[in-house]
């Protein structure tokens, strides 16, 4: 039984072979949201140490929860369509009976996933790249937060990275899917 076995992370549908890929990628995603995870939890601490013992403000907290927040967000949206976990909308297709209905309904949902993620890919590339090179595109005004001067892309590139390997795990899921549908089976 392999490690991610033991844990659980895979459903009943998931194949036992991870490749080194998914491998590197579990691996950047999971180091990502636990640090994202402690360092919030740690600033929201502080901010209510700070607030409600000493009777201060933490000026500007937000700033870096906003931050953290984003990554552990979409880094674990990129872990949760890995795992099949992600929110979608497999209530119909969970009381159906097997057979071609349902894999063209299973099919049906990962492409309308699919086509979605990938509008929102290329949403997060614009949005991204407007933080990046600033509003007029020459790397001059670039936006920033307000207190901490924190360049906004650093937010930016989490909604991105974690868009573009959402669309990766629900295109492949898809072709999957597809793939069951032609040939007729799971």
């Amino acid at each position: 039984m392999t490690e991610q076995e033991a844990m659980g992370c895979f459903p009943d549908n998931r194949p036992k072979q991870v490749s080194r890929i998914d491998r590197v990628l579990l691996t950047f995603f999971s180091i990502i949201t636990v640090f994202s995870s402690i360092l919030l939890a740690v600033v929201i601490a502080a901010a209510a140490f700070t607030r409600y013992v000493i009777h201060g403000d933490l000026y500007g907290f937000e700033e870096w929860v906003k931050l953290f927040a984003f990554w552990l967000y979409f880094m674990g949206g990129a872990y949760g369509a890995y795992n099949d976990t992600h929110v979608s909308a497999d209530v119909i297709d969970a009381y159906m009976k097997e057979g071609t209905f349902k894999r063209s309904v299973v099919f049906l949902r990962n492409l309308i996933t699919s086509g979605i993620s990938i509008l929102f890919t290329w949403y997060g590339y614009e949005f991204f790249m407007f933080g990046f090179m600033g509003p007029l595109g020459t790397r001059i005004a670039l936006p920033m937060t307000t207190i901490w001067q924190i360049p906004l892309w650093t937010s930016y590139l989490a909604v991105f990275l974690g868009m573009i390997f959402m669309t990766y795990y629900f295109t492949r899921r898809m072709l999957k899917s597809l793939m069951a549908l032609i040939r007729g089976g799971n």
